[in-house]
């Protein structure tokens, strides 16, 4: 790259390491004499536990330990937590459904841990788990979300009636329902946002090792942010004090949302290491994965969109079933409440909003959050919504839009939904993203692909994303012996780039070449807190980190610097271009990394002297509002049900785009995973049984190469307002737009034949029946 420049597409520093096998994960972690841990798990979705004999297990060859929920117990350890609970709209707290890190009398859906054991390998573990006698008495098990709430069903917790543990609301209901009543018309909709399995490539894994002489942990695992693992183990777990924790996170191969939250497996290899006093180390198998990583999305939601008699959107009303599964995972409750209704005013100027949301057990895999976490589930809808009501009222789908759009010039807006939102040009990226398609030549490749015998159909949607994290971020900066530049963050890359993002923001700061720069993560001893990744916040808070901390180096380097070059602090210029401090009006300079080692040297000599070194903590006081817009054209075809997309345009507005390359990167890896939830990928659990008969990828359809379009993507730069570097959050924003995008085109290429909805997946089965229905 040019030297020191921002806004540059140069290749991330991270993937020739990666790509040439340099990569260490949480599985490559190995020391002498370690255990291999194995999880028993339910093979019931909901049965209460008779009686557990281990002491077969417990005699068999190589086994180290068997613990079961009484020794869990009687040990003092805490159940997993649920960090977000939220209060339902009579004020009454959310239900209580306490997790127990192995199932305690009762197991609440396929998977659920109920053993663990030890052994010197990993086959005397499993032989060990097959010894195990479990008796017991099966249960009925709801797993349906449509009728899980209603009378007569399975209950799971004596707590939750109805298999209901909150019912939310937010808005004013008042103004909405007057506003329904005097509106000119009505459009109401039923969606579905199936439930997904997340399929990370690398699959969760743990490695434990405990210090008896120190009582001290350190725990290498796979999360999306060492820190809250940390935090929630020794606070709500093991009831010690953080010190007594060190956790390291390594690369990892994708996170998704998935490996933000606290499982039972960080406990149990923790302490299982503490009772034999060797490593334990743990590692998922695939369909272990399907049945105990936490579940995305499955909501219902029934939504009634008001306008006037000029296509004006008066107000907005929303009823959201959102299943939780069998118990509250660590941010559950806030996925489809505080997170996913903020954004459903989207870029629209509704006069009022009123959302319901009613959390829902299931005896299923937990629920938490899934790439963009709520925001998908909101857009998709209001998306819907808008296509379904222009062809009910006979305006044009861009037209009823843009009478609609919050213009540029009403910014700063603040939402029905009272979010504040700084910036936005959303009808100039509709406008680039329709023209980038040709929407106008739409009919002709429409009747090019009937006389092929297809049914081609164009739709958009415009999205808003709403980023969201923790309110602090942390960064340092240290000069290293051998001549690099060490910078430690509190966030957690998974594939996102940020070694590269962070090394330009740094080099750009410092002026230290790049490839002097190195990135340090994961390691919760490395700074005093890290917000973790998670909510599209990396950049714009780890970057605000990496701002204030450079800033802080700088004015130790000035000062470093007089006392080198023998001047006044005042006197003293640092020009990152030239990476360098000078005294003003004179030739006598002296390079940043000469300067901290010059430094260095002195203190190592016993010389009083100011070395560079900076740790600083950031407030992260204002979120972001990414938008854009996506088009998708598709085809059908009507004999076999089979839907491709020939076509996908993306315009987005993400603010500043540090390096645009790793953007649009991050744009296709979030449109093809829309594109799998909205044709491909089916969560199906069996109606009596309550088995997951989608738990492997032989029956589980993720998005392969032949599957996807060659997805466009033009950055139109709309400077964020509310921080230093003008970024908005990217990493989900492609997750958000694609489901609601996929599936309008995909109505559009039916409706011809009578199809007035559809719901994901739309599989080739779902299209074909429908088709089929429509001409009965």
């Amino acid at each position: 790259m040019a030297k020191f420049g921002l806004s540059q597409s140069i290749r991330r520093v991270e993937d020739p390491r990666l790509l040439k096998g340099g990569g260490r994960y949480t599985d490559d972690v190995a020391v002498a004499g370690q255990a291999q841990g194995y999880v028993l798990r339910s093979p019931h979705a909901h049965a209460r536990i008779a009686s557990i004999d281990t002491a077969a297990a417990k005699a068999m060859p190589g086994v180290l330990g068997v613990w079961t929920a009484t020794d869990l117990t009687a040990a003092g350890i805490g159940h997993l937590p649920c960090l977000a609970p939220v209060k339902s709209v009579d004020g009454s707290p959310t239900s209580d459904t306490p997790h127990p890190v192995l199932a305690d009398g009762v197991v609440r859906y396929v998977g659920d841990p109920v053993a663990f054991i030890a052994a010197e390998t990993i086959t005397q573990a499993r032989d060990a788990a097959e010894a195990i006698e479990v008796e017991y008495d099966v249960l009925p098990a709801a797993t349906d979300l449509a009728t899980a709430t209603e009378a007569g069903q399975p209950q799971i917790w004596p707590s939750a009636p109805n298999n209901t543990c909150f019912d939310w609301h937010i808005g004013d209901a008042a103004k909405v329902d007057a506003l329904i009543r005097q509106a000119a018309h009505v459009t109401t909709l039923r969606v579905v946002n199936n439930r997904v399995v997340v399929n990370s490539m690398e699959a969760r894994a743990a490695h434990a090792d405990y210090d008896a002489g120190r009582q001290h942990w350190t725990l290498t695992t796979n999360t999306q942010g060492s820190w809250l693992v940390r935090n929630v183990l020794a606070k709500n777990i093991f009831n010690v004090s953080t010190d007594n924790f060190r956790v390291v996170t390594p690369d990892v191969g994708g996170g998704f949302g998935m490996k933000i939250f606290i499982y039972p497996e960080h406990v149990l290899t923790c302490f299982a290491a503490r009772a034999i006093g060797r490593a334990v180390k743990w590692t998922s198998e695939r369909t272990e994965a399907f049945q105990s990583d936490t579940h995305g999305r499955d909501n219902i939601t029934i939504g009634e969109l008001a306008l006037d008699k000029d296509g004006k959107f008066l107000a907005m009303r929303t009823k959201n079933w959102a299943g939780m599964g069998a118990y509250l995972s660590t941010f559950a409750p806030f996925i489809p409440t505080g997170a996913g209704t903020k954004v459903l005013a989207s870029v629209y100027g509704f006069q009022a909003i009123h959302a319901q949301v009613i959390g829902v057990m299931t005896n299923t895999v937990p629920v938490d959050a899934y790439r963009g976490a709520g925001r998908p589930e909101s857009n998709y809808l209001v998306e819907r919504l808008i296509d379904t009501a222009a062809r009910e009222v006979g305006i044009d789908r861009i037209e009823l839009r843009k009478r609609n759009m919050v213009p540029s010039s009403a910014m700063p807006y603040t939402s029905a939904m009272g979010q504040r939102y700084d910036s936005g040009e959303f009808a100039m990226l509709m406008n680039a993203a329709l023209t980038k398609m040709d929407w106008a030549g739409f009919p002709a490749r429409k009747a090019a692909a009937a006389k092929r015998g297809k049914k081609r159909g164009i739709g958009l949607a415009y999205y808003l994303e709403a980023t969201g994290g923790a309110p602090t971020e942390n960064a340092a900066v240290k000069f290293a012996d051998d001549g690099f530049v060490d910078v430690y963050v509190g966030t957690q890359s998974t594939g996102q780039g940020h070694e590269t993002a962070y090394a330009m923001m740094t080099s750009f700061e410092l002026g230290i070449p790049i490839e002097k720069i190195r990135v340090k993560q994961g390691d919760s001893d490395t700074l005093p807190d890290g917000g973790g990744t998670g909510g599209a916040r990396s950049l714009y808070s780890e970057g605000q980190a990496i701002l204030v901390t450079t800033a802080t180096v700088v004015e130790k380097g000035k000062k470093a610097a007089s006392e080198h070059l023998e001047a006044s602090v005042a006197d003293i210029e640092f020009t990152p271009r030239e990476g360098g401090f000078t005294v003003v009006g004179t030739d006598r300079s002296i390079g940043i990394l000469d300067l901290a080692a010059a430094q260095r040297k002195k203190v190592a000599a016993g010389i009083e002297a100011t070395i560079l070194d900076a740790q600083e903590t950031a407030e992260i006081k204002s979120h972001t509002f990414p938008n854009g817009c996506h088009v998708a054209e598709v085809e059908v075809d009507p004999e076999t049900g089979i839907v491709s997309i020939p076509r996908y345009i993306v315009v987005d507005d993400v603010g500043h785009a540090l390096n645009p390359l790793i953007v649009r990167g991050q744009v296709h890896g979030g449109v093809t995973q829309g594109i799998g939830q909205a044709l491909l990928e089916r969560t199906a659990y069996d109606g009596e049984s309550g088995q997951l008969i989608s738990a492997s990828f032989m029956d589980y359809a993720v998005p392969r190469a032949d599957d996807l379009p060659d997805i466009d993507v033009d950055l139109i730069e709309v400077l964020c307002e509310t921080n230093p570097m003008g970024v908005k959050g990217a990493g989900e924003a492609g997750a958000v737009g694609s489901p609601p995008a996929v599936m309008n085109a995909l109505v559009d290429a039916l409706a011809e034949s009578g199809v007035a909805t559809i719901d994901m997946p739309a599989t080739p089965e779902a299209v074909w029946k429908a088709l089929a229905k429509a001409a009965a």
